[in-house]
């Protein structure tokens, strides 16, 4: 499917209501992760509106794309979209983090239809996705069609688990299966490149047999071209490293690693976010924005 003009447009709108929804339900649960989930709103947004094959109402399709959040703190950018999906009413999302809620603070596949995995533990993702795209291998060959998503951050990086995962997909030259890797630069303690580098970080997945490409993570047709290029890669699997600013949308958050785990709380926090998230017209760019 063509990613016109009037279908960016619309990505774009969506992307800022999904974005609005998810700072709404962060300031209802008085907990949870801000930065990668607007941060990543954008790659939500593609894929479930214009990109993934998938079904809202039959959530275990069994000729569905498969979509595995590793990086599971920022579920409230993913529960936002799957809402807007219509995977289950908006209007639940102000359930977030509460006693007895779909909802979870972390992916429960078991409480909720449309998650693929349970997700917490950093650095699993990329494993249970190796082994979902092996096990599809056996099952079908090469022809089933399906293909294998795994959302990471750049955090999660620093797990060994994540690496095994690499080399074993590379090694059974897994080409359905993309990798996105949020790589907004921050984790909880603050700055990746201070905590535990990771550059030279193209070259690390280039060592492990993987089709490596670099991309704006806020640019749809750059997401497109990047998602259209590694799935045209017959005989290995691809990672596409995503330059994203966490709390995209919201100025006053910006770039900053304290909004990794907080959400806004005090009454001025709350004022600044819900002003710019209701007011954002979903901007490719900010006034803040690299050229990245």
């Amino acid at each position: 499917m063509a990613l016109t003009d009037d279908k960016i447009a619309q990505l774009t709108k969506k992307a800022a209501e999904i974005r609005r929804s998810t700072i709404e339900s962060l300031i209802e649960a008085k907990s949870g992760h801000t930065a990668g989930s607007l941060g990543m709103a954008d790659i939500f947004t593609y894929l479930y509106f214009h990109k993934l094959k998938h079904d809202p109402k039959n959530p275990s399709w069994s000729y569905r794309d498969r979509l595995v959040l590793s990086n599971g703190h920022i579920c409230p950018g993913l529960y936002a979209t799957l809402a807007h999906a219509g995977y289950f009413p908006v209007s639940e999302l102000k359930t977030l983090r509460k006693f007895g809620s779909h909802l979870q603070g972390h992916p429960h596949r078991e409480y909720l239809k449309g998650l693929e995995t349970s997700s917490g533990p950093l650095g699993s993702g990329l494993s249970q996705t190796v082994g979902m795209a092996l096990a599809d291998r056996i099952d079908n060959g090469k022809s089933s069609g399906k293909q294998f998503y795994c959302l990471m951050s750049d955090g999660e990086l620093n797990e060994g688990n994540t690496w095994e995962g690499a080399m074993l997909a590379g090694k059974e030259r897994l080409q359905n299966i993309t990798a996105i890797i949020d790589r907004n630069n921050i984790q909880i303690d603050g700055f990746t490149e201070d905590i535990m580098p990771l550059n030279p970080l193209v070259d690390k997945w280039r060592a492990w047999n993987w089709h490596v490409q670099e991309i704006n993570g806020h640019d749809f047709r750059d997401i497109d071209r990047a998602i259209e290029e590694a799935q045209s890669v017959f005989d290995k699997p691809s990672v596409i490293i995503a330059y994203t600013i966490p709390s995209k949308g919201i100025p006053d958050f910006e770039r900053k690693f304290e909004w990794h785990g907080k959400p806004p709380g005090t009454p001025e926090e709350i004022e600044i976010a819900l002003k710019a998230v209701r007011t954002w017209g979903g901007r490719v760019k900010s006034p803040n924005d690299s050229d990245k």
